[in-house]
Formats: structure tokens, C-alpha cells, sequence
């Protein structure tokens, strides 16, 4: 099985088809679904961090909207990142993918540098910008680099991928020197977001299932190990498989998520009236803001929040089956495997389904590396969705439409003046 073979075929014809969404299914329909999905989930987080954050800037700025401003700033940079990645054509991610991944690399590299590197929460997986104040995390430059790699790869070799060798060199190393330095940061939750973007790059491609399994069994192996030789680690899967604990202890946090989506019932106690982000969740505006979604927008806000992830793989998953080019296919299922992957498992951890693991939910969470990288992974999706078959020439011709709407209307508004000024 082949790139082109996966998730169906994907040589449609770019004239309007009919399914489901009846007439509005059309070459631009995937464009849109991911660009109107990416903003409300934008906007719903920005709305989330305000209040789950409010008593925690009060306390340390004095003023409750500190920590909403800072996430303002990185979600306009965000929409910048989104607007150059999505001006960009697809062969343009393909001739840079080497260039791409070998800069992550570099930036990641630098966390080995004392001057530079900043560890917090037991995980050193951030640097300073030299001279000033911010710091970046560039793990999640290198879950866009990878999956923009891997499609590269994966796609000049896509009628061979039935052979070990092939799958394996150069695939396998670079992913795991992508892996290992995440790891050398102790950082477990986001090399476990890059295992996930290595597996759905190699499912689209085609890759046998055979070779999952023994993939899936060394990744599991792997995991194990990292949990063994990290205490604190062995803590938070005790405290996941229901040792009773205090305030100091691993489990308090998941208790307290737990507390506030039982709080919230079906409708919330209401936007910013939840009490557990008075200090007793910890992480509420980032790893656990979806707790504070459950509490106070009720089941309910939940609910339309796994509806806008779930609406957003399915445009996403359009792309993967309609574009004809491999590399594409496979770039966008890694970043589908990516964002929707890393919801699931931030979700799973709130609920208590999962150890505590700390990723932030994509789109919502405070968090500036996360949320610009993520919108400008969106971007790239956005780029391809253009790129589909017909979606060009749709967009020309409705680019056509305004550009002459607009001269129908100055040449009414022209006449009509000179009509005036001949009365005169």
C-alpha cells in the first residue's frame, strides 16, 4: 500500500461533489473548515485563559489580566506564523524539510547550554532569547520540522516502504535523535507527541502493519524504561493507579480536575465563577484548563469542545484523502496525529484516564511556543488544502467575482457623479 493508496484515493476530480455536506462540499470546503475551526478554538482559549488565570495574576502582578495579554500578544504572533506558513506552496515545505529539521535540531540542542537553558517543573526544555526576558521551547519547532521531514522521506520512497530497510533508514535514526534529545530535557510528554507524529506519518505513507506492531512494542519498551529510572515519574503512575494522597503528592492534581468537572454538572457554575483556580488546581490556565472548562461551562462546554477537535481532524483528514501528492498525505496526518493527539491524551490526563503528563491542550492552553508553532502548523495544513485539486482555480474565480463586483459598483458610483456634476 502506497501514499496515494491510503485513506481511500485521493485523484477526485476538482468539480463539486456530492456527500453529506451537499452543496457545500467543494475544493475550498477543507480550507475553510480548517481556517474557521483554527480561530474558534483560538478564541475559545483565549476566553479560558482569562479566566482560569485572573486570580493567579492577581496574586503575582497585581492586576488580573497579566497573564491574557501575554497569551494575546502570542496568539496575534500565532496568526502571523499562520498567515506565512499558508502563503507558502507545498513544494516549497518539500525542497526545506532538511533545512527545517536541522534548525530545529540546532535550537534544540541548545537547551545543553547552561547560559541559555531554563528547567522548570523538573524539565529543562526551554531557552532564553539572549537580552531579553522570553524564552522559547523549541521541542515544538521540532514536531513541525519532524512531520515536514518525514513526509519528504516517506514520499520519494513510497512504492518500497514494503521493505524493513527502506521504512527503517533514514526514517527511524532522525526520528529517534528527534526523540532523544526531547528526552535528554526530561521531557516525556512531548516526546510521546513525537512518537505519535512518527506513527501517523508511517500510516499514511502505507507502512505495513506488521511493522507497527514491533514498532509499537519498542516505543512501549522504550516508555517503560524513561518511567523506571525517573522517581517522579513512578510517583505519578502510582498516583494514577489510585494511591491516596495529599496536597504535596502527584495525585492532587488530577483529584482537583476531577473535582471541578463534578462541580460543573451539566451547565457550569459559569465563565470565570469556577473556585478551583483559587489556588487549589494547579496549572489550571495551561495543562488543566480543561478542568476549568468542565466547571464552569458545565458538560456542555466539554462537549462542544470535543466537537470543534473532532470537526477539525475530519477537514483535516479531507486534505489527507483528497490531494493527490505524497507529501502532502503524509505532513498532514503527522500534524493531524499531532494536535488531535496531543487533545486526547491532555484530556485523558484531566479525566483521570491517563498519569499525569505535562502537555498543554493545542489552540486553548496558555503557553507561547505551543500556541504559535500549533497555528503555524495549521498554516502548513492550510497551505495544502489550498493546493487541492480545484481549490485554486475556485478561489481565482471567486478573487474574479469581487475584483469585478467592485468595478460593477465604482462604475455605478463613477456615473452617478458625473450624472450629478451634468445637472449642475
Amino acid at each position: 500500500m502506497t501514499a496515494n493508496e491510503t485513506v481511500g484515493r485521493s485523484d477526485a476530480p476538482p468539480t463539486r461533489r456530492r456527500s453529506l455536506l451537499g452543496s457545500w462540499d467543494t475544493p475550498v470546503t477543507s480550507y475553510y473548515l480548517i481556517l474557521g475551526l483554527t480561530v474558534l478554538l483560538v478564541v475559545f482559549g483565549l476566553a479560558m485563559v482569562l479566566s482560569a488565570s485572573s486570580v493567579r495574576s492577581i496574586a503575582r502582578e497585581g492586576n488580573a489580566y497579566s497573564i491574557f495579554l501575554g497569551q494575546a500578544v502570542y496568539a496575534v504572533l500565532g496568526v502571523v506564523a499562520l498567515g506565512v506558513t499558508a502563503s507558502l506552496r507545498p513544494v516549497v515545505y518539500k525542497k526545506l524539510a532538511w533545512v527545517i529539521l536541522l534548525g530545529s535540531f540546532a535550537l534544540q540542542a541548545l537547551i545543553f547550554v547552561p547560559s541559555l537553558s531554563v528547567s522548570a517543573l523538573g524539565n529543562t526544555n526551554w531557552i532564553k532569547i539572549p537580552g531579553t526576558t522570553f524564552t522559547i521551547q523549541p521541542s515544538e519547532i521540532v514536531k513541525l520540522a519532524l512531520a515536514l521531514w518525514l513526509a519528504a522521506v516517506l514520499a520519494r520512497k513510497s512504492e518500497l516502504l514494503s521493505r524493513w530497510g527502506h521504512v527503517i533508514v533514514p526514517a527511524v535514526p532522525v526520528a529517534a535523535a528527534a526523540i532523544l534529545l526531547v528526552l535528554s530535557g526530561n521531557d516525556l510528554g512531548t516526546a510521546i507527541i513525537l512518537m505519535l507524529i512518527v506513527a501517523g506519518a508511517l500510516w499514511v505513507a502505507g507502512v505495513p502493519a506488521r511493522m507497527f506492531a514491533l514498532g509499537g512494542a519498542l516505543m512501549t519498551a522504550g516508555s517503560l524504561v524513561m518511567i523506571k529510572v525517573s522517581d517522579n515519574r513512578l510517583g505519578r503512575i502510582d498516583a494514577w493507579l489510585g494511591r491516596d494522597c495529599g496536597v504535596g503528592d502527584a495525585c492532587y492534581q488530577t483529584k482537583h480536575g476531577l473535582w471541578a468537572l463534578g462541580t460543573g454538572g451539566w451547565t457550569g457554575v459559569g465563565l470565570g465563577a469556577g473556585r478551583e483556580k483559587w489556588h487549589y488546581l494547579p496549572e489550571a490556565h495551561n495543562d488543566f484548563i480543561f478542568a476549568v472548562v468542565g466547571e464552569e461551562l458545565g458538560l456542555q462546554g466539554t462537549i462542544l469542545m470535543l466537537l470543534l477537535f473532532g470537526a477539525l481532524a475530519w477537514a483535516m483528514s479531507r486534505v489527507v484523502v483528497r490531494h493527490p501528492d505524497p507529501f502532502v498525505k503524509i505532513a498532514t496526518g503527522a500534524i493531524m496525529c499531532w494536535i488531535i493527539g496531543q487533545a486526547l491524551v491532555n484530556i485523558g490526563v484531566v479525566i483521570g484516564a491517563l498519569p499525569v503528563i505535562g502537555i498543554p491542550l493545542p489552540l486553548v492552553s496558555a503557553g507561547g511556543s505551543a500556541l504559535i508553532m500549533t497555528m503555524a502548523a495549521m498554516g502548513v495544513v492550510l497551505s495544502f488544502a489550498r493546493d487541492e485539486p480545484g481549490a485554486r482555480e475556485a478561489f481565482a474565480a471567486r478573487t474574479g467575482v469581487v475584483r469585478r463586483s467592485l468595478a460593477v459598483v465604482g462604475g455605478s458610483v463613477r456615473r452617478s457623479r458625473k450624472g450629478r456634476s451634468t445637472r449642475a
